[in-house]
Order: structure tokens, then sequence, then C-alpha cells
């Protein structure tokens, strides 16, 4: 006889309700909320979930703010990017933007008169 199908893992709880696609989705989220992360302190895989974006690490007790169901998001790399760059300075990728950003707003007001050859 042909093997039947089987609940899915964490969301096996649910049952047969409320449809495959909501299950599979519950059960992703599920396993990132419980499953371990890496402490940016200690460096050891041993942050939990306290609550809705409290994490706390089991071994140095460092509490800290994250998404509800991971510790760092997408925003919170952009955010640390940030404060890195005012913290330590601008990189040399920044730099070039910012002198071609310049030469362009030069170009365009030399184009619209504002600035004379004599200027120059």
């Amino acid at each position: 006889m042909a093997k039947r199908t089987q609940k899915a893992g964490l969301a096996a709880r649910y049952g047969a309700r409320y449809g495959v696609s909501v299950r599979r989705n519950a059960a992703k989220v599920i396993a990132k909320k419980s499953r371990k992360y890496t402490c940016p302190v200690c460096q050891y895989q041993k942050v939990t979930r306290k609550s809705v974006g409290i994490w706390s690490c089991g071994k140095c007790n460092h509490t800290f703010a994250g998404g509800a169901w991971e510790p760092y998001t997408r925003a919170s790399d952009a955010n640390n990017r940030v404060i890195r760059r005012n913290a330590e300075g601008a990189s040399a990728a920044d730099m070039a933007y910012i002198a071609t950003q310049a030469a362009v707003e030069y170009e365009r007001a030399r184009a619209a008169g504002e600035i004379s050859e004599e200027e120059e």
C-alpha cells in the first residue's frame, strides 16, 4: 500500500486546518523564531527570542532588540552600515560616489549658465 501524505513538521499541530500554503508559511516562521542565533557580543550560538523583538544571549546575558522573527533584519543591517560609516568615515566607494554626484551637479549648473567660464 502506498505511503500517505504527512503533516508539515512544526505546523503539524494545525492538523488539516487552514490549508497547505498557510501551514508551510507558519512552519517557516516558527522555525525562524525558535532556532538559536549567533550572539553579536560573545559569538556563541546562544541567542533566543524572549518576546516579540526582544532577543537575549544565554551565555553572556546580552539582551537587544531585533526583528519579530529573526534578530537581524535587512533594515538592521542597513542601519548598522550607516552607523559604521558615520563612526569610521566614508569608504573609497562612498567618496567616489560623492565626487561623481558633485561633478554631475557642476556640469548641470554650468550648462544652465549659473557658472561662467571665468569663475573656473
